[in-house]
């Protein structure tokens, strides 16, 4: 891949040790705009541990960790935006005090010009600029079709809302990486295919990289994947050849994920 692209993520050799303990062993991925990534395994595989070392919170043992061509080193969370990569969290993380465009003008953080801490609380150095950013939150919202919400409180909405405002926030930076941490959790079946459709038409602008337990999701949404178990990638490939992978299925995704592909290539008409 071209490791020089806007969003492109490289994951070379990362290992990372908890006391004694390998909780990431020599892994390597990597994603670039244009394409849809997913990483998969049981509980305890390492999935969040890398997540939080591409965000900064962890530190690798060894390996090597790029951006856009740029390798980073003791980089933390706060440097992310500049570096155009947003993150979702398992939960939601919306402020309860605020509403639902407020929160997703949170995201734009990195972007405006008055400090963060005066646009929090109002004092905006121009009209404009909040009106552009409240603008752009509003455009998000309706592109995620809850706009209706806008101006409704975290707390009086329901679980799938609250996860689609989460992603706005995520997206109001423009970033050319994003990185979605179990997106699905709490959602229906009808929020899941919406979400999956959502996110296939984000391409074009950026890499994703999904974690997530959901398996139709994973394979109707992913172009490839990449398997852990116990911090080690034990497989990768496109979701018709890990579903084909007798090891994987049969350890770690079962039987009903074949269902899915197959499911998936009649919907294709492959």
């Amino acid at each position: 891949m071209d490791n020089q692209a806007p969003g492109a993520l490289a994951v070379e050799g990362v290992s990372v040790e908890f006391g004694g303990l390998l909780a990431l062993d020599a892994v390597s991925l990597d994603c670039r705009v244009g394409e849809v990534v997913g990483v998969i395994g049981p509980n305890g595989a390492g999935k969040t541990t890398l997540f939080n070392v591409i965000c900064g919170f962890v530190r690798p043992t060894s390996g090597r960790l790029a951006v856009n061509g740029s390798t980073l080193r003791r980089h933390r969370p706060h440097d992310l935006a500049r570096l155009r990569v947003a993150r979702t969290l398992q939960g939601v993380g919306l402020v309860q005090g605020l509403t639902i465009v407020e929160n997703v003008m949170l995201g734009a953080q990195a972007l405006l010009r008055a400090d963060f801490v005066s646009a929090l609380f109002g004092a905006w150095r121009s009209s404009r600029e909040e009106a552009r950013f409240r603008s752009r939150a509003r455009a998000l919202l309706d592109q995620l079709e809850i706009g209706e919400f806008a101006d409704r409180y975290p707390a009086t909405l329901p679980y799938g809302v609250q996860k689609r405002a989460a992603l706005a926030r995520a997206l109001i930076a423009e970033p050319t990486l994003l990185l979605l941490d179990e997106p699905a959790s709490g959602l229906s079946a009808e929020d899941m295919t919406e979400l999956g459709t959502f996110l296939r038409s984000l391409r074009d602008r950026m890499g994703i990289v999904l974690v997530e337990h959901h398996m139709d999701l994973v394979m109707s949404t992913c172009d490839r994947l990449v398997v852990l178990n116990f911090g080690r990638v034990i497989a990768t490939g496109t979701p018709e050849e890990i579903s084909a992978n007798p090891e994987v299925t049969e350890a770690y995704l079962g039987e009903d994920v074949r269902e899915v592909t197959r499911g998936k290539d009649r919907t294709s008409g492959a």
